[in-house]
């Protein structure tokens, strides 16, 4: 009975079942597409993060900022060497110098006392290298005296003869060349852990466990393609040759370092033996990233601790302002929106209920009780909801696959901080100066989807479902007050 009359009644009603499920609708598709971008948002912060931070890590630790009164001690500044009395004239000339990223660096040991404080499943050092090369060559200026002609006097090159009075030396110099690039030194022995984790091996293979000290390198395959290098080349550094075993590309964003080297290897050529830059470590239980922080800053005295969520914190741009309007504006906007769907569904069931008071007075004159008929009224107003429901589900779905297949690209902007700070999280973003340098902003390009999960689902079934009760509330009760006098009178 309760079905039949159900089903008798909502075709009967189709427009006005039409307004209430519509007013729904629009509501909870309005929520899943502001969930589900929220989502994309998400995993588009964690691609940015991910491509600073590399896969698996939850924390770095770096040395802390070391500041002292009246100037301190300055780190050493770079120093290139040539012979400009070098025999012949266009000889090209080239230096190298390899600095450590920030100048700012821990000792090994730290790696292992970090690795013992509780909440820690494992962590790993890297050494963060910037190498400055110069090559160029020198030419030699021709020696002209006053009302001759010019003669090669030896005078191109610092150091020749003084010229006789009356002549000058014109033409020579020097034209050099400054090439800057990065190099990690990686822990060979740990894979899973690090920048390099973020990239993927396209070409040749990545690092062996046995290769702690080989002068073998991974590039990273932009730097390669610069400069033309392949699996099986060779490349210097400082003098030492390095054949190059596989091409890794970023899997997002820019890549940690131009070159990887194993990490013995990049110490020996920083002369920063037995040092590091960062360490990377892995929580043993994501919920506990803040008391492992905390353990780590307490016990091991000197270093900086950044989360990926202090990185976060650092990311600015396009897709931080449309996360901010996505859980901000776009939440309250949701909410608002289906606040008013509710309580338009809720007076036009009492509206409907005001309508119909021949028919529940006569159906109580004929037995029926107020609980039977605050049921029917209840029950057709959780069928609106769940109409609303499936019909907001399908809007909802088609505005998120509009934004996934739209794909409006996002900027995020990684603002620099103080040198060996770790706040960039990579060695790839460290500065080149020294302590107190900012480093310069880095900006990554990231997609946008609005993917819809299970749960964004299920929030909308329960959404219909409370919005036909929230209605179905409204009209029983205002069911339950009909006596079956009210119908009579009209019947009159």
């Amino acid at each position: 009975m309760f079905f039949t009359y159900l089903r008798r009644e909502l075709r009967r009603r189709r427009k006005a079942a039409l307004v209430v499920a519509s007013g729904l609708a629009l509501g909870i598709a309005l929520v899943i597409v502001v969930s589900s971008v929220s989502s994309g948002m998400g995993k588009a912060q964690e691609k940015v993060l991910q491509s600073l931070y590399g896969l698996g890590t939850d924390m770095t630790v770096t040395k802390a900022m070391e500041t002292s009164e009246g100037g301190g001690e300055r780190p050493e500044r770079p120093r290139f060497s040539f012979d400009a009395q070098a025999e012949g004239s266009g000889e090209e000339q080239s230096t190298d110098h390899v600095m450590v990223q920030g100048f700012q660096s821990l000792a090994d040991s730290t790696v292992d006392k970090v690795g013992e404080q509780s909440g820690v499943a494992d962590a790993v050092g890297g050494l963060s290298l910037q190498v400055v090369k110069v090559s160029g060559e020198f030419t030699r200026g021709r020696f002209q005296q006053d009302g001759q002609g010019g003669q090669d006097g030896g005078q191109g090159g610092p150091g020749g003869a003084e010229p006789s009075e009356g002549g000058r030396v014109q033409g020579g110099g020097a034209d050099f060349d400054v090439n800057s690039y990065s190099v990690y030194g990686t822990d060979v022995t740990e894979p899973k852990l690090g920048p390099l984790t973020s990239s993927r091996i396209t070409d040749g293979r990545t690092f062996k466990a046995s290769e702690t000290d080989a002068k073998v390198a991974v590039a990273d395959s932009a730097h390669a393609k610069e400069k033309e290098l392949e699996t099986g080349d060779t490349v210097t550094v400082k003098g030492t040759k390095f054949k190059i075993i596989g091409i890794a590309t970023a899997e997002s964003g820019d890549a940690a370092a131009d070159l990887y080297l194993p990490l013995k290897q990049a110490q020996t050529l920083a002369d920063a033996k037995d040092k590091v830059t960062t360490i990377y470590v892995r929580a043993t239980d994501s919920q506990q990233i803040d008391s492992v922080k905390s353990a780590i800053q307490k016990n091991v005295s000197g270093t900086t601790v950044t989360t990926s969520a202090d990185l976060a914190d650092t990311v600015s741009g396009s897709l931080s302002t449309a996360s901010s309007l996505a859980t901000g504006v776009g939440t309250w906007l949701s909410v608002a929106v289906l606040v008013t769907a509710f309580l338009v569904a809720g007076l036009l069931t009492s509206s409907a209920v005001s309508r119909r008071v021949r028919e529940f007075g006569t159906l109580k004159a004929l037995g029926w009780t107020s609980g039977r008929v605050t049921g029917q009224v209840v029950g057709e107003a959780v069928v609106h909801g769940l109409m609303g429901g499936v019909l907001g589900i399908a809007l909802g779905l088609a505005g998120a696959y509009a934004v996934t297949a739209i794909s409006p690209t996002l900027q995020a902007e990684l603002g620099g901080g103080a040198g060996g700070s770790g706040a960039m999280g990579g060695p790839g973003g460290g500065p080149v100066g020294g302590p107190g340098r900012e480093a310069a902003a880095k900006t990554l390009e990231v997609a946008l989807t609005a993917p819809v999960g299970l749960t964004t689902v299920a929030l909308a079934v329960g959404l219909a479902v409370a919005g036909g009760l929230v209605a179905g509330a409204f009209g029983g009760w205002r069911a339950s007050r009909l006596r079956p006098a009210d119908a009579l009178r009209r019947v009159a």
